[in-house]
């Protein structure tokens, strides 16, 4: 596989990115080149406090704090992730990928100040029983030191051999309730405005109809940052944390979040419906 390194002095602009990935969406990809090995870099990134206020106000992260919350990386990672599944060399059509997955993993915790590098590439293609599965993988990096990392797993739906595996989920775990919240009809809105990413299924009922959803869906990455917002005081410096995304969490909602940490450390953690109990996301924080 040929690789090859795209490196940017600034943050790409979201506007271009997404007429882009329009774009590609309607016309495809044609015959692409599924292993360019296309791997972006921008190697100095600062934070804007602005913008970390508001993500801190729609997540529900206590405000204030020296250290990032461990989620915000991810929308800074976000405009490579759409540059990469924009680009001519990538293989698939970037409207109605579905994210299976997210695995955050935080070395240490990251300074609001520092100045950070920021590296995305994806895995090689692996066969689904529903089609295509593939990494995004981004890094953080302080000085050289990798100091967090993140792996988005997608699936592009099609044709598959009839040997290829499915997901491997993580088991619904029992916990109490612990919080119940009330999500009003403009939360993919609000979290569009702070993270940058405005796919139409988030936005309007009728922009997520268009996608086959009754009515929008809240953002799987807000699901995982309110999640660990409700137990952020008990996060280790140093940890593991993987989430499964189920079923859609249509707006506006209820939702129950639970969770349950053992003598081991681990903790279960999920968001349920609860009318019908299931699950919208199901999630564990490993320690280092």
């Amino acid at each position: 596989m040929t690789s090859h390194t795209r490196s940017y002095s600034d943050v790409p602009g979201l506007a271009g990115l997404y007429a882009r990935t329009v774009k590609a969406t309607l016309l495809g990809k044609g015959e692409a080149d599924a292993d360019a090995g296309l791997r972006l870099e921008l190697p100095r990134l600062t934070v804007d406090p602005r913008q970390l206020a508001s993500y801190c106000e729609v997540t529900g992260f206590a405000k204030g704090s020296p250290y990032l919350p461990v989620t915000y990386p991810h929308i800074l990672a976000f405009p490579l992730h759409l540059d990469l599944m924009s680009d001519p060399s990538f293989p698939f059509r970037p409207m109605g990928i579905v994210h299976l997955t997210n695995t955050i993993t935080q070395h240490r915790p990251v300074p609001v100040d520092a100045t950070l590098a920021i590296e995305v590439h994806a895995s090689e293609l692996r066969p689904h029983t529903k089609g295509t599965v593939f990494d995004l993988l981004s890094d953080v990096l302080v000085n050289g030191e990798p100091v967090w990392s993140d792996v988005t797993t997608l699936l592009s739906r099609g044709r598959a051999a009839e040997d290829a595996p499915g997901s491997e989920l993580l088991p619904d775990p029992e916990v109490d309730v612990t919080a119940q919240w009330e999500l009003e009809s403009n939360l993919g809105r609000r979290y569009a405005g702070v993270s940058g990413d405005r796919n139409p299924i988030h936005l309007y009922k009728l922009t997520a109809q268009a996608f086959g959803f009754p009515r929008q869906i809240a953002h799987g990455m807000w699901a995982k940052a309110a999640a660990l917002a409700e137990i952020d005081a008990e996060l280790p410096d140093a940890f593991s944390v993987r989430v499964d995304f189920r079923k859609p969490l249509l707006l506006p909602a209820k939702a129950d979040f639970g969770y349950r940490t053992g003598e081991d450390g681990v903790t279960d953690l999920a968001i349920y419906n609860p009318d019908n109990g299931e699950p919208h996301l199901i999630g564990k924080v490993t320690p280092a």
